[in-house]
């Protein structure tokens, strides 16, 4: 009886459907509106998504299916969960959610300054006739190299403010008052704008060739390999894999839940929302092409570059009301984002939570502060820098070897049978030991193996981003080394309730 009050205790979604939105909001952030529609365009457009299908089915699904059966099971954070499994795994647990705490969100709540800011510059086209100038040398006043910091940048500051603002108010809030909520919100108000975006951009003149780059299939680009490693890493690094979040978010599921069925509907509704986008983003620099007779390589540039340069160009020639598209397009932007980064921030509130049993307002309202603070070295004229290396090894190697291990954990030492049977023991779709099986014991960790490989001998062969090997170890590998320092300090811990108390029999 005990054990039940404890469960019952724990928070839980007030509906079904505040799940799944939040556990959406998650997955859909920034990359899909700027990364996905990139990633297709370089690798054979429409043929591109022939790789990405399968990796969705081969890896995506069946890890999405393992942590929210993982989460749901233990009903704990991921620490909580691996410690259920064996004390001496805790500190992969806390190593997730530290890393993406102190340096994923640190960085990725700068970029969504960054997209606050163009908000507001919308309702003038603040950026001007040359937003590439702009932005690096007005905006972010980018120094000379990492190690030349220089000044921080005031208005990303403001704008830093009002996101961890945001952050603290919604996760400070609660799972039903603030996560549910503030997703059911987001959640119809992004799909609603993205589709207003998309249908007036394909409107516009250009629009139909902007759309036959996108999505005109090159087949023989199936035969690089760098194809299949891109779209195995895309689809890896879109659902929130990895990062803890999606354990915790199903540990506030209730007894009777749809698992599997779940698992399909936010990792598709995912990947369908990324080929939306990007027909409204590449309709734009269709007609930004056709409007300066340029050809399409010349209009088309790569992640940070397509949202604060190559658009803000294309939204200022717009024909009719360029500001209201601007506020649209940067809008969705901002929702993605927050969506995301506070996913992340109740990631490691649920760990710290489960482990201390400090209270939800101290520990999330000492953790926004923090991440404001940890953040302000990404706002300052070096920020972009430190912001691309640390992102490359972070989401590289850090989110990759947890998932390897991950993998290792629950397919050989827990068993995959046993949570098969607990996932299928509550879910109305059964779970079919031949594909989930495979996928967890031999593919997705060969998978994340080859694309680790594939870094570890790009690395060797040149640094990163020709940054000096120094800015590569102090700032990105001593970024990894010095959070599993502390998911290890922190596991040494005792909890003040043993963690496999609180897991479901099936």
């Amino acid at each position: 009886m005990e054990k039940d009050n404890f469960i019952h205790h724990r928070p839980l979604w007030k509906t079904h459907i505040g799940f799944l939105f939040a556990a959406i909001g998650s997955a859909i952030g920034l990359g899909n509106i700027w990364r996905f529609p990139y990633l297709c365009y370089k690798n054979g457009g429409g043929a591109f998504l022939i790789p990405y299908f399968i990796a969705l089915f081969i890896i995506g699904i069946p890890l999405m299916i393992l942590e929210i059966g993982l989460g749901h099971k233990m009903r704990g954070s991921a620490p909580a969960s691996f410690a259920s499994i064996s004390k001496k795994w805790e500190w992969l647990g806390w190593w997730q959610v530290i890393f993406v705490m102190f340096g994923i969100v640190l960085y990725y709540s700068v970029i969504i300054a960054w997209c606050v800011s163009f908000f507001f510059l919308s309702f003038r086209l603040g950026w001007g006739h040359d937003p590439n100038m702009f932005f690096f040398k007005e905006f972010l006043m980018v120094s000379n190299g990492p190690f030349s910091l220089g000044d921080l940048r005031t208005p990303i500051i403001f704008s830093l403010l009002l996101v961890w603002f945001l952050n603290w108010w919604i996760v400070f809030s609660g799972v039903q008052k603030g996560l549910e909520r503030a997703n059911k919100i987001f959640m119809p108000l992004l799909f609603f704008i993205t589709a207003i975006i998309v249908f007036w951009s394909l409107g516009l003149p250009g629009a139909r060739e902007g759309l036959f780059v996108y999505l005109k299939p090159d087949f023989s680009r199936l035969r690089d390999i760098e194809v299949w490693r891109d779209a195995f890493g895309q689809i890896f690094f879109t659902l929130s894999l990895g990062f803890g979040i999606m354990i915790a978010y199903a540990s506030y599921l209730p007894r009777k839940s749809q698992i599997v069925k779940d698992s399909f509907i936010i990792s598709i509704t995912n990947c369908v929302f990324s080929i939306f986008a990007g027909l409204g983003v590449f309709s734009v620099l269709g007609y930004m092409a056709h409007a300066n007779s340029q050809g399409f390589s010349e209009v088309v540039s790569q992640s940070i570059g397509l949202a604060f340069v190559a658009y803000p160009k294309a939204i200022s020639m717009l024909p009719y009301f360029p500001q209201l598209f601007g506020l649209l397009f940067f809008g969705t932007l901002v929702i993605a984002g927050i969506s995301s980064a506070i996913s992340i921030l109740e990631a490691f509130t649920a760990a710290i939570i489960d482990k201390f049993h400090y209270s939800r307002k101290s520990v999330i309202s000492v953790l926004s502060i923090l991440g404001f603070l940890g953040g302000l070295v990404f706002a300052t004229q070096a920020g972009l820098y430190w912001l691309d290396i640390v992102d490359h090894f972070l989401t590289q190697y850090g989110l990759v070897l947890a998932a390897i291990f991950e993998c290792i954990i629950l397919g050989y030492i827990y068993k995959t049978k046993v949570l098969r049977q607990h996932i299928n023991h509550y879910s109305a779709w059964n779970l079919k030991k031949w594909w989930w099986d495979a996928s967890i014991k031999i593919i997705t960790p060969l998978v994340l193996i080859v694309l680790l490989i594939s870094s570890l001998v790009k690395e060797l062969s040149a640094p990163y981003g020709d940054y000096p090997w120094l800015a590569i170890v102090l700032i990105g590998r001593d970024w990894l080394i010095y959070t599993l320092f502390f998911a290890v300090i922190i596991a040494m811990y005792p909890w003040k309730i043993e963690p496999g108390e609180r897991t479901l029999s099936s």
